[in-house]
C-alpha cells in the first residue's frame, strides 16, 4: 500500500513508518520541519503544514491510506489557541483532502484525555475502571476538545461517503529514551500517586504495531474508536486495589483479564483489529523504576528502535 505518515517526526509516527516499512509498504513522510536536502533516504520526506489546506491539498493524493500522528500534542507547552486551531484545522484538511483524492481510509490519532479527566479545569473522574470507549466524553481543555472534534470530524466524514475511519486514543506513550522520567517515579511511589487515567501507558513499538493493523485491517465503511495501552499498569499493582484506595467507591469496578491490568481497556482493539499490546515498563525498567543497563547503553548508542526510525526520515 502506498500511505501516507503525517507527524513523521515525532515519536508515534517515527516509529509507525518504520513498522510499516517492515511490511513493504510505500511511505510517504510529512512533517513541519526541514527536509535534508542531501541523498535520498529510505522514507520519501515532504516539508509541510498541514493546517494549511493548499499544503494538505498537496501531499494526499496518490496515496492508498493515511496514518494522521501530526499535533500538538500537550495542553502545557503552547497557547490554548494555538493548540486547538492547529489540531483541528490539520485534521479537517486532512480528512478533506483524503475526500477530494479518494482515500478510502484515515487513521486518526486521538487520545485518551477526550473524555476529560486528564486536564481538568473542574475535577472530574473516571466513572468506571478500567476505562473503555463506552465512557462519557466532555473535554475541558484545548488539547482534548481538538482530539473530541477530530473525532467528530471523523464522524462526519464517514457519513458522507463509504470510508473507513478510525480514531485511536493511546494512553501515555513511552519509548526507551523517556520512561525513565515518566514511568520511574510512578514505579518508586509504590501506588501512592493518584493518576487521572488510572495508571496507563503504552510503549510506541506496541502502538505502531496497532497503527499498522489499522491501516490493513479488513473493516467495513465507517468510524471507530479504539483505545491503545499496555495490558499493564505502570505500577505493576492490582488496579481494582489502587482505584479503592484512592477514588474509594466513587469509581465503579470492572472485570479486569489480570489483577494489574491496566486502567485503560483495549478490549475492543484486540476483537476488531486483532491487537494484543506485548511489551511492558518491566522490559526496560528494572523494579525501581531504573533504566535497565542494557537499555541505557543503547539509547546512549543511539541503537533503539525509536533512533533508528528517525533517522530513515531525516
Amino acid at each position: 500500500m502506498r500511505i501516507l505518515v503525517t507527524g513523521a517526526r515525532g515519536k508515534v509516527g517515527a516509529a509507525t513508518i518504520h513498522c510499516l516499512l517492515r511490511s513493504d509498504h510505500e511511505v510517504t513522510a510529512v512533517d513541519i520541519a526541514p527536509p535534508v536536502y542531501e541523498r535520498a533516504r529510505e522514507v520519501r520526506y515532504v516539508q509541510a503544514d498541514l493546517a494549511d489546506a493548499g499544503h494538505t491539498a498537496a501531499v494526499v493524493p496518490g496515496h492508498d491510506a493515511i496514518v494522521h500522528a501530526a499535533a500538538i500534542a500537550s495542553p502545557v507547552k503552547n497557547p490554548p489557541h494555538v493548540i486547538f486551531q492547529n489540531n483541528v484545522m490539520s485534521t479537517y484538511n486532512v480528512i478533506e483532502a483524503a475526500e477530494r483524492a479518494r482515500v478510502d481510509r484515515v487513521v486518526h490519532l486521538s487520545s485518551e484525555t477526550v473524555p476529560g479527566f486528564c486536564y481538568p479545569t473542574r475535577y472530574v473522574h473516571a466513572a468506571f475502571a478500567p476505562i473503555d470507549e463506552g465512557h462519557r466524553v466532555a473535554p475541558q481543555d484545548s488539547y482534548a476538545l481538538s482530539k473530541s472534534v477530530g473525532e467528530a470530524l471523523m464522524d462526519a466524514a464517514v457519513a458522507r461517503r463509504d470510508m473507513i475511519g478510525l480514531s485511536i486514543r493511546p494512553t501515555w506513550v513511552q519509548w526507551e529514551g523517556n520512561i525513565e522520567r515518566n514511568l520511574g517515579p510512578v514505579v518508586r511511589a509504590r501506588g501512592e500517586d493518584k493518576s487521572a487515567s488510572l495508571w496507563s501507558y503504552v510503549i510506541v513499538y506496541d502502538l505502531a504495531d496497532l497503527l499498522a493493523l489499522a491501516v490493513t485491517a479488513d473493516l467495513p465503511p465507517g468510524h471507530e474508536v479504539i483505545y491503545a495501552a499496555a495490558a499493564d499498569n505502570a505500577n505493576g499493582l492490582p488496579l481494582h486495589d489502587l482505584v479503592r484506595r484512592h477514588f474509594g467507591n466513587q469509581v465503579q469496578l470492572r472485570p479486569v483479564t489480570r489483577p494489574d491490568a491496566s486502567g485503560i481497556s483495549c478490549a475492543k482493539a484486540i476483537q476488531l483489529l486483532g491487537w494484543k499490546p506485548t511489551r511492558s515498563w518491566r522490559d526496560w525498567l528494572d523494579d525501581d523504576g531504573y533504566l535497565r543497563a542494557e537499555v541505557q547503553e543503547l539509547v546512549t548508542a543511539g541503537r533503539t528502535g525509536l533512533q533508528q526510525a528517525l533517522r530513515a526520515i531525516s
